[in-house]
């Protein structure tokens, strides 16, 4: 099976969003738009509570999927259905907003580090008005996968092809989403489709992509944009590296945003933005 070359590297974008919090933009930005079906990726990570304190007051969204994982800290949700709970470190959250939610993201601690990952992932046009709903895990329920030479994944979302399945399902895109802690001098291998789109991103340490003939070097904080192929090949630095891999299948239609809705026209931009000031959200 061909593997993957690195075809870009985005170092991100400092920003802030909801009400004050600083965090790093890798999808969604000037250098990196969107990776279809992706739509956005925030990277939030700070011990100082002024980075975060002010967290997401309610907000709305339309048109997409939000998959907050969440490495350290604890995070309130509320949202517009009457649902609320608790996102706690390991934990993932997948909220499918469909035709309309307003939920708040609120950390639940003073102090102390906060961090973690948000993913918009994109809906086909046939369900951008589909009804909302959630679906969470709490970090015992994110199945681990042990490989030779001390591989350890986390399986957020699809599956291995060893089998190891995430119990997220039924995303029209069918994303692979992996927490791959890597040791020094080995290599990771893993195939998917040819057909889906796919990024890694350095948490930890150093990659070596295969295909690259050695020479294209992901460091920490780095996105690597992957181009076409049918798999990633890749080995950590003596000192091993941990990162996300994820791919999902291509929607291949109009993208046309406005802040929190993502449709497929201006018009349907138009009537979320109506129908959220009317109150039918």
């Amino acid at each position: 099976m061909a593997s993957r070359e690195v075809v870009k590297i985005s170092d991100g974008q400092a920003t802030e969003d909801g009400a004050g919090v600083s965090l790093i933009r890798y999808i969604g930005s000037p250098d990196l738009d969107h990776i279809d079906p992706f739509l956005l990726l925030d990277f939030f990570q700070s011990d100082n509570p002024d980075d975060y304190i002010a967290g997401f007051p309610p907000h709305p969204h339309r048109g997409f999927e939000t998959v907050t994982y969440l490495l350290a800290g604890r995070v309130r949700h509320e949202d517009s259905t009457g649902r609320s709970g608790m996102l706690e470190s390991g934990g993932v959250q997948w909220m499918t907003a469909g035709r309309g939610v307003i939920h708040s993201e609120m950390p639940e601690q003073e102090e102390g580090l906060l961090a973690g990952f948000q993913l918009w992932v994109n809906l086909p046009g046939r369900l951008k008005m589909s009804p909302p709903r959630y679906r969470e895990f709490s970090k015992e329920e994110i199945p681990k996968e042990q490989r030779e030479g001390g591989i350890l994944l986390r399986v957020i979302a699809g599956k291995t092809h060893l089998g190891t399945q995430s119990p997220v399902e039924g995303v029209a895109t069918n994303p692979l989403y992996l927490d791959v802690s890597l040791p020094g001098g080995i290599t990771f291998y893993e195939p998917f489709k040819a057909s889906m789109s796919a990024f890694v991103l350095v948490v930890e340490g150093r990659l070596i992509f295969s295909a690259n003939d050695g020479i294209s070097g992901v460091g920490q904080g780095q996105l690597a944009l992957l181009g076409s192929g049918e798999s990633v090949e890749c080995s950590a630095d003596e000192g091993g590296a941990r990162f996300l891999l994820v791919a999902g299948e291509k929607i291949d239609e109009p993208i046309k945003r406005h802040g929190p809705f993502v449709m497929n026209t201006k018009e349907e931009i138009k009537n979320a933005i109506l129908d959220f000031n009317s109150g039918r959200f």
